[in-house]
């Protein structure tokens, strides 16, 4: 996190932190549905695109109401990531005027060079459902997530793979919920890649 003026005393700041403007700590990555795929057993369906009355036009991955579906996506972090748990927070819509609430889960798994790929993601985590407004096409964002555990010992230059999931058991939209992406925190331990 940057600080313009004077930084809390609670953090004590070296001369390359000024110099460089960051500080070790929380830090996003964000993840747009154009940068995901279905999965091929129970997948979401394939990307869409919106036009909208005004506005931008949209780019989403649509999540039926009835069954589980499931699309993945990866990422290489920063060498300054901790290698620690991650939280995430899902920003969708839902082209419906019902106020139903949409539960998205996420779950990841770390593999380092010459790792197998068949290997399974860690436990799930479901964030907190969000109810829809009731308008149509209206954003929604998700509380942020408890912590997600990557499985794979996750260590520096690991491919991170995602699976993203609508939980329709934990949900009660009667429409498909439409994702936009998703915003990954994650916790630095390092102020840069060096």
């Amino acid at each position: 996190m940057a600080y313009i003026g004077q930084a809390p005393a609670s953090i004590p700041l070296t001369a390359s932190d000024i110099q460089s403007g960051v500080i070790d700590g929380k830090q996003t990555i964000w993840v747009p549905a154009v940068a995901m795929y279905p999965n091929s057993t129970n997948g979401c369906a394939d990307l869409d695109q919106t036009e909208l009355a005004n506005g931008p036009e949209i780019k989403t991955l649509d999540f039926d109401k009835d069954s589980d579906e499931f699309a993945q996506f990866a990422v290489a972090f920063p060498k300054s990531w901790n290698e620690g748990t991650i939280t995430f927070q899902a920003f969708f819509t839902a082209n419906s005027t019902n106020t139903g609430t949409t539960a998205w889960g996420l779950a990841g798994v770390a593999l380092a060079d010459d790792g197998s790929l068949n290997t399974a993601f860690g436990t799930t985590v479901v964030a907190t459902a969000k109810a829809h407004s009731g308008t149509a096409n209206d954003l929604n964002v998700t509380a942020e997530s408890g912590a997600v555990t990557i499985a794979g010992s996750p260590s520096t230059d690991e491919y991170v793979f995602f699976q993203i999931q609508r939980d329709v058991s934990a949900d009660d939209l009667t429409a498909d919920a439409k994702l936009l992406g998703v915003k990954l925190f994650f916790t630095t331990d390092a102020l840069n890649d060096a």
